[in-house]
């Protein structure tokens, strides 16, 4: 049963699916919760920096407020101070000032100025609701503040502020029993200074903020929206609370029953949040059981007093109930679509697979016969599916394969035969250039009857019966290309080397006007003499055609010392002719590349293959002074303890 491609096929896609998609279905369930845990945790931090940045700007405001009314506005030290009784005809410019700021609903409940003997010289007249202070409460703000706290520091010259608590300055706003935030303040006390000597304190000014603006604007939260049914808010349950800055006393809290009341003691009873909020500056606190219901919740300490804020500790938390509804309502929407999913996946899988395994099989034994080099097989299409496009492709490509193997075998052969012709053309070339230059020598040295004929003609014919030999041996290289090449390494003085193929091309050196050098010490390496031969006639080939205005050739042979690899015999040949570019000196060495007009470009391919056979390295240069080019040729140095 499980030998048959339809059973394995159905068991491997089910594998293939099922697994992947459960694992899938499981991991994505993990996730989901996981990112939506810190989606919620992203949003508590956030929030409580966002409330803790809004209640530092809003305190800085305040001090702002203060100031302008102390030091920007002058009519405030002109109705302090003592002018002589003149300074009473500034006190209903200055108390409409505070009328109009008290009535401008920003939250001011009271703003006093007084003076250096602690007396009050103008109040606001007006509540935050624009009407008139009773005569009693007129009558109770007058009274001495020198044993105040706030106004003793600010005759000091500091700015003062006063943190939450329930101002006898004022008569309580709302009577219900329990704690209401319009019931406390917080107070801002700043020195007065006189105008003409700014280090004489002549009073203070001293604001009561209500504490429900803190309260109900401050502590404003803002709750994103999760896109489902009914556009359920899932942070419904979030809230925001304040405590002092010892980070266990609550001062602003959605329960005003809990003002007051401290974070680590019964009833409330959560010592671990004092503690964190006490340990780091912001964060999460630990996850905590509160009248019943698990909670998670962040936290962000304000600007503290050294920085001009009050440093209270801002919250928010969430219920856990809230936090998990949408990852349980996903989770179960995710469990049933996988259910649906797979079952649809296994019926389908099933009528997929009886339908494609017999094309299938049928192209199956087709194949191997392709395999087998019968390139006449053909499957026999019955559909118009995408099998059968596999079929017909199938039969195309047999037919293809038919027909390109004959063609490759013909232009592999042809391909052969091109290369090999080329390389004996490029090879013969090099040889009877020497040659014909020494007869055309020859042929002037009898038309000038030159008395030294006949030296030349026996140096003439000695140089052909060497070239003649050369090609000879060129042309039976080439005749056993097929099969391995015979080399013959031997002992070979390279100086010896050097100067006989100086001396071959000395004719075509004076032709051109060219200046040989050549230098150092006779030195032996392990070689094919002729094979060597042929590399050093190609490279001063090239450094002559280099120079067809003439120039010098440099040869110098010398020595260098290679790490793990002994003694090196190091061959350069330089010219100084026009020099070659970056490109053109990396592309070279490849085959039928050239800079000429003529040849067929195989010369120094040939040439690095001869020199890599025989353990050494080849390479072109720019010379150092930017005139011409350096070929440099290191073999392996042969001595008596490396050879026998």
């Amino acid at each position: 049963m499980l030998r048959r491609i339809a059973t394995k096929w159905v068991l491997t896609v089910l594998a293939a699916v099922l697994v992947p998609f459960l694992g899938f279905a499981w991991y994505v369930d993990g996730q989901n919760a996981e990112r939506h845990w810190e989606t919620v945790r992203y949003y508590l931090l956030t929030m409580a920096g966002e409330t803790a940045a809004r209640i530092d700007d809003e305190v800085g405001e305040r001090l702002a407020d203060v100031e302008t009314w102390t030091r920007t506005t002058p009519i405030t030290s002109w109705t302090i101070a003592d002018w002589d009784g003149r300074e009473a005809g500034f006190r209903p410019t200055l108390e409409a000032t505070f009328d109009r700021v008290v009535a401008g609903g920003r939250g001011w409940d009271l703003i006093l100025a007084v003076n250096a003997r602690g007396e009050l010289v103008v109040s606001n007249s007006v509540d935050s609701r624009g009407e008139r202070f009773d005569a009693a409460v007129l009558a109770g703000l007058a009274r001495d503040y020198r044993r105040q706290s706030w106004f003793q520091q600010a005759l000091r010259g500091e700015v003062v502020l006063v943190d939450h608590h329930a101002s006898d300055l004022l008569p309580p706003r709302v009577d219900v029993g329990v704690p209401h935030p319009e019931n406390f303040h917080v107070g801002f006390a700043m020195p007065v200074r006189d105008p003409a000597n700014p280090d004489l304190v002549v009073g203070a000014v001293y604001a009561l903020l209500n504490w429900s603006h803190v309260q109900n604007r401050v502590l404003r939260k803002v709750r994103p929206r999760v896109p489902g049914d009914g556009q359920q808010d899932i942070y419904g349950s979030s809230y925001t609370w304040l405590w002092a800055s010892d980070g266990d006393t609550i001062l602003a809290h959605p329960n005003t029953a809990l003002y007051g009341r401290r974070v680590s003691e019964p009833p409330i009873d959560l010592p671990q949040l004092a503690a964190a909020a006490r340990a780091n500056d912001w964060g999460m606190y630990p996850e905590y059981k509160f009248q019943g219901r698990w909670k998670n919740a962040a936290f962000k300490h304000c600007a503290s007093t050294d920085a001009g804020g009050f440093g209270w500790v801002v919250g928010v938390g969430i219920d856990n109930d809230d936090t998990y509804a949408t990852v349980n309502r996903l989770r179960s929407v995710l469990w049933g679509a996988t259910a649906i999913v797979l079952a649809i996946v296994v019926v389908f899988t099933i009528f997929v697979a009886r339908r494609t395994t017999r094309p299938i099989v049928e192209l199956k034994k087709h194949t191997q016969r392709v395999a087998a080099g019968d390139l006449d097989a053909r499957v026999v299409v019955e559909s118009q599916d995408e099998l059968g496009d596999l079929g017909r492709a199938f039969n195309d490509m047999t037919a293809e394969l038919k027909e390109s193997r004959t063609r490759l075998i013909k232009a592999e052969k042809d391909a052969a035969w091109r290369e090999m012709a080329r390389q004996v053309a490029h090879e013969i070339k090099n040889p009877l250039t020497p040659v014909l230059l020494s007869a055309n020598l020859l042929e002037r040295a009898r038309r000038e009857k030159s008395p030294e004929f006949d030296t030349i003609f026996d140096r003439t014919i000695d140089l052909i019966r060497r070239q003649v030999e050369n090609m000879r041996k060129i042309a039976a290289d080439f005749s056993a290309f097929a099969g391995a090449r015979k080399v013959n390494p031997e002992r070979v003085d390279l100086r010896r080397v050097v100067d006989e193929t100086v001396e071959l091309n000395m004719a075509w050196a004076r032709e051109l006007k060219i200046a040989v050098e050549v230098s150092g010490e006779p030195a032996h390496v392990w070689a094919d003499a002729a094979e060597l031969r042929r590399v050093l006639i190609n490279l001063v080939s090239n450094a002559f055609e280099a120079m067809p205005s003439g120039g010098t050739l440099s040869i110098a042979i010398s020595r260098s010392a290679d790490a793990g690899a002994g003694s090196r015999v190091v061959l350069e040949v330089q010219d100084s002719g026009v020099g070659l570019s970056d490109t053109v000196r990396a592309r070279l060495f490849e085959p039928y590349f050239t800079t000429r007009s003529h040849g067929t470009g195989l010369g120094l391919a040939i040439s690095r293959r001869i020199v890599e056979e025989l353990g050494g390295t080849i390479a072109l240069d720019a010379r150092t002074d930017g005139h011409g080019t350096v070929a440099r040729v290191t073999l392996p140095e042969h001595t008596t303890e490396t050879r026998a």
